[in-house]
């Protein structure tokens, strides 16, 4: 754990900013009554200050807060109230560690496992992270003698494996143009890893998953240990305007995500255009107010929205983390320094629909015998009025597994914590 956090406090006090441990509640962006400055509402977590509550007035206001992690949204799932493990906080993580040793443990004691990992719900995001997984213990399970012993089953929400939450990427190789279902698959075959798409998991019990597929029939796994994503929402804040009352409902998605300048107008798959997509990640109303990474509500989805024959959606939400939030943070911040000169509004833009993403996955965490899957997509929306065939430009659309990238993957580990902590030469690295 202290390899990869680290005290906030230090670097803001660093970089002259002034840092609040704590935690927001609500957004006030006319004021109120009593405060003619629009403000957040905000609750301390530190210890000195734990439980109280303070007005933070500002100019400007950036919802960048991540998603909640709404383990919730499935019964029994999650590593505090449910029977499966998570690997999105660090110490998630290391409980999860923990319990694959005692697997590997019993595994080397001659008992056989079955390990289960994937996503948790029918509208789940972030399967990277899950398949980044299934590597990495397949990978750790061979390192310790033991694959033999162990039965690895993937589960997702995605139509197709490869899919990604992005409608699945075409890729040239070797002169042909390969689908993500293909390679993904090839990669599943090749380390002996099954797999289940087009899943909802609508329920955890001990030892036991229960899920309901897209053709309506429903279906068990029993496992030994399961790390499965949970579906992501925003993190619950309110909004009230001047007279206090409650306008959450006018900034927010039903999803706690944050309006900003996309097209939200409700259309068929078949109409949506790489046109709906936010350019410049402000709110349409409060022009002060702007969301970058999950805290932005995506207009729809990316891939194609699948419902199963009793009703229950089952397909991927919309990836917004890694290079594109890094991109809008930039873009933003860039605009409200801008505004602050005098324009009337956002300068810069960072449509997903315009932008690339790079991606490396490990597939085994080694530096002599590992190796990571390493992706590049030019743009992450698709637009079909540019690149007609595929969406996307296969030029610029790439994919690759081998040695090199987890070397590429290593260097990015600890160039991205020398950036954060704004170490000598920080601002001159690209994000």
């Amino acid at each position: 754990r202290e390899d990869v956090t680290f005290d906030l406090k230090q670097v803001y006090d660093k970089a002259g900013i002034t840092f609040h441990q704590a935690k927001a509640i609500s957004i006030h962006p006319e004021g109120s009554k009593d405060n003619e400055s629009p403000f957040v509402t905000v609750e301390f977590t530190d210890e000195a200050r734990a439980g109280q509550e303070e007005a933070l007035t500002y100019d400007y206001l950036i919802n960048a807060t991540g998603p909640k992690l709404n383990f919730n949204a499935t019964e029994g799932l999650g590593p505090d109230n449910g029977y499966t493990v998570s690997v999105c906080t660090a110490k998630h993580a290391l409980e999860a560690n923990e319990k694959l040793h005692e697997q590997i443990e019993a595994m080397k004691n001659g008992e056989q496992r079955t390990f289960v990992i994937g996503t948790g719900h029918g509208m789940c995001t972030c399967q990277g992270a899950a398949f980044e997984y299934t590597y990495n213990v397949d990978h750790t399970l061979r390192e310790a003698g033991v694959r033999d012993k162990a039965r690895i089953i993937w589960i997702s929400n995605e139509y197709e494996l490869g899919d990604f939450g992005m409608g699945g990427v075409h890729i040239k190789r070797g002169g042909y143009v390969t689908n993500a279902k293909t390679f993904s698959e090839s990669l599943m075959v090749e380390r002996d890893i099954e797999w289940i798409t087009r899943a909802h998991v609508n329920k955890v019990e001990p030892g036991k998953i229960h899920y309901e597929l897209l053709d309506g029939s429903m279906g068990e796994l029993e496992f030994d240990f399961s790390m499965l994503i949970p579906p992501f929402a925003g993190v619950g804040l309110q909004a009230f305007d001047k007279k206090g009352e409650d306008i959450t409902g006018n900034l927010f998605a039903p999803n706690g995500f944050l309006k900003v300048d996309g097209d939200y107008t409700p259309r068929p798959y078949e109409e949506w255009s790489a046109e709906d997509w936010p350019k410049t990640y402000q709110n349409p109303t409060y022009k002060n107010l702007f969301a970058i990474g999950i805290a932005f509500a995506p207009p729809h989805p990316i891939s194609k929205p699948m419902k199963s024959t009793n009703g229950t959606p089952i397909s991927p939400t919309p990836p917004r983390t890694g290079m594109p939030s890094a991109a809008m943070a930039v873009n933003v911040a860039k605009s409200i320094r801008d505004m602050l000169n005098g324009a009337e509004k956002p300068t810069h833009h960072a449509s997903m629909a315009e932008m690339g993403a790079a991606c490396i996955a490990s597939t085994g965490s080694h530096f002599i015998r590992g190796s990571a899957v390493s992706m590049a997509v030019y743009p992450v929306v698709p637009d079909y009025v540019k690149y007609p065939a595929y969406g996307r430009d296969l030029n610029l659309t790439t994919g690759e597994v081998g040695l090199a990238g987890h070397w590429m993957k290593y260097m990015l580990h600890y160039t991205f914590m020398y950036q954060s902590k704004m170490k000598p030469g920080w601002s001159y690295m690209p994000d």
